[in-house]
């Protein structure tokens, strides 16, 4: 265990590259790349001419609070949003064709106009924006809009109000569109108890959505008045929408559809055809983000497993699954000492919940010190792919659990609504459950088992140490503290997913603690603002039970930078150390 041999944070934050957003154009392929060392992303460009190159201008915006929806190619070029102001500009040359104080995303092009989603302080709007003379048209305004797409004076979108998220209630609406007005507008699926997400137009006329009337997101088309399923499966077809701009299926030629497919941590691309069952398409990948785009007759995905990184790929899908990786970090020896995932069933509450247990890398079998993570969201799940972070701590012999707790995505709509009016409850019970079998299996150390997560992650973290239980120690990343008060200082988005969540006695109480934490939150943090976590620090030092507070300067909710990255990573092996070598003071 010793930290010599362990992988450096330094390292840990160099290959923490990232890709998202793909948006392709005849053999042209786009997507947005963040930057060891840079907290921004740039876009790039691939051909099979020029291969890769990399764009200058930071790209990114804050719809939604989350972003995304960022880039879109097209015939007559490629528009970006601004990270610095926002505003859409065209990629050739920088130039905005908006000026506005608010900020813009979901971008798609359609009929030669550029359409988006703006969002104001009181509510969204759809807008139509010639991209010769930046003129601007609202098509729409309600509480929350995404996915708009235009196809032959025929214009599509999503909504949903106020008091839901999108993955508990979303409508998917039709109308006519002649340049000047919209006409004929008409609501064709979702509403109270269904999520209906991604609406867009097919190549036969017909509008596309995913849908989760079944209890699972699904594919649908909607014709002659009546939605009919396209491919009907027991799997999520598409990601809980946290950011703007996924895509969770694409059009291939011969009227064929990829599309992912996740079944608890685990997503595979699949294809459907007319007359044929579903195929799943052979690769070397367990996780997909929700982009997906078409180049030719191949699909673009961004891919990672437990030995690989993400990286940007192209796939063919008519049953050979050869894949023609085109952007990848640097490359990691897949025959060094990596930690595999072990994908395990652990029983809580009458159920079961999933698990992917990390074993140390490189040491031999037994108990060890033990990180239980229950994951951000908490409407999200855990990823079977490679994170650095988790080799970190494997590194230095320590185990890791992340957990997929009731809440998480890839399960179906009953279990993602498990933890409605239970968070801090059911989370902690189950993360709890899984301490406890790690412990009666050998696998976790006795008096050496900790509980760390971001985010809603690291609010069940603090949650279960204010409870009799099996952690030594908490460590709480940019977390929310009580969910009763966030409902009044969460983003916009996200305010009905604090009041769906919470309860009377959901706030974390600096008395009730069993054992110590150590906080790390950014000074700017506009999700979870770090007020709260500041009293949340001063009562825990007065109770002895503050491990350490560390602020960071100039750091979102992300943790995003490098050196944030770092600062994190070692604060929290630090506080691991003290508690495993009995020298844990009072901060």
């Amino acid at each position: 265990m010793s930290d010599e041999t362990g992988l450096p944070a330094a390292q840990v934050a160099r290959r923490s590259t990232s890709y998202d957003g793909l948006s392709a154009w005849g053999d042209r392929l786009h997507w947005l790349e963040s930057l060891p060392g840079r907290d921004d992303q740039v876009m790039a460009t691939w051909t099979a001419e020029r291969g890769v190159t990399l764009g200058g201008l930071p790209i990114g915006n804050s719809v939604h609070a989350y972003g995304g929806g960022a880039i879109v190619s097209s015939a007559l070029g490629t528009w970006v949003v601004g990270a610095s102001d926002g505003q859409i500009r065209r990629a050739e040359d920088g130039a905005a064709c908006t000026d506005s104080p608010h900020a813009h995303g979901d971008l798609a092009f359609g009929d030669g106009l550029l359409l988006c989603v703006r969002e104001t302080g009181s509510g969204d709007q759809l807008l139509a924006i010639s991209p010769e003379t930046g003129q601007e048209q609202v098509l729409r305004r309600a509480p929350f809009l995404a996915s708009p797409a235009l196809t032959a004076g025929r214009l599509t979108w999503s909504q949903w109000g106020s008091d839901a998220m999108p993955w508990d209630s979303c409508e998917v609406w039709v109308a006519d569109f002649d340049g000047r007005r919209i006409g004929d507008a008409r609501q064709v699926a979702g509403g109270p108890g269904e999520s209906a997400v991604q609406p867009r137009w097919g190549p036969d006329g017909y509008p596309y959505f995913m849908s989760d009337r079944t209890g699972w997101w699904n594919l649908y088309r909607h014709r002659a008045g009546r939605v009919e399923a396209v491919a009907p499966v027991q799997a999520e077809c598409a990601a809980a929408p946290w950011e703007l701009g996924y895509a969770n299926y694409a059009f291939l030629p011969g009227e064929r559809v990829a599309m992912t497919l996740q079944q608890g941590p685990s997503c595979r691309l699949a294809v459907a055809e007319p007359g044929r069952p579903l195929r799943t398409v052979e690769l070397p990948y367990t996780s997909l983000k929700p982009y997906l785009a078409v180049v030719g007759d191949r699909v673009a995905i961004i891919g990672s497993s437990p030995n690989r990184a993400p990286e940007v790929a192209l796939a063919a899908v008519g049953g050979s699954g050869e894949v023609e990786v085109l952007r990848c970090p640097e490359a990691v020896d897949r025959s060094a000492d990596l930690a595999l995932p072990e994908v395990m069933r652990v029983s809580s509450a009458g159920g079961e919940v999933t698990v992917l247990f990390y074993p140390p890398a490189g040491h031999a079998s037994g108990p060890a010190p033990t990180i239980v993570r229950p994951h951000a969201g908490p409407t999200h799940h855990s990823d079977l792919r490679l994170d650095w972070q988790i080799q970190y701590f494997t590194s230095r012999g320590f185990a890791v659990a992340d957990v997929d707790y009731r809440g998480s995505t890839g399960y179906g709509r009953p279990f993602r609504q498990a933890l409605d009016g239970q968070w801090g409850i059911r989370d902690v019970e189950d993360c709890r459950n899984v301490a406890w079998h790690l412990l009666a299996t050998g696998r976790a150390a006795p008096g050496a088992v900790f509980i760390s997560g971001a985010s809603a992650g690291g609010y069940t973290a603090l949650r279960a140490v204010c409870e009799d239980g099996p952690f030594a120690l908490a460590v709480a990343r940019s977390a929310i503290i009580d969910p009763v008060r966030w409902t009044t200082t969460a983003p916009r988005f996200q305010r009905a997913h604090a009041a769906r969540l919470a309860h009377a006695r959901s706030a974390v109480r600096a008395h009730e603690f069993k054992a110590p934490a150590l906080l790390i939150h950014g000074e700017r943090d506009e999700v979870a603002p770090i007020g709260d976590v500041l009293a949340l620090a001063h009562s825990l030092r007065r109770h002895h039970r503050l491990a350490g507070l560390i602020s960071l300067s100039g750091v979102g909710h992300s943790l995003s930078s490098s050196a944030a990255l770092v600062s994190a990573l070692e604060a929290e092996l630090g506080a691991y150390r003290a508690v495993l070598d009995g020298r844990w003071t009072v901060a």
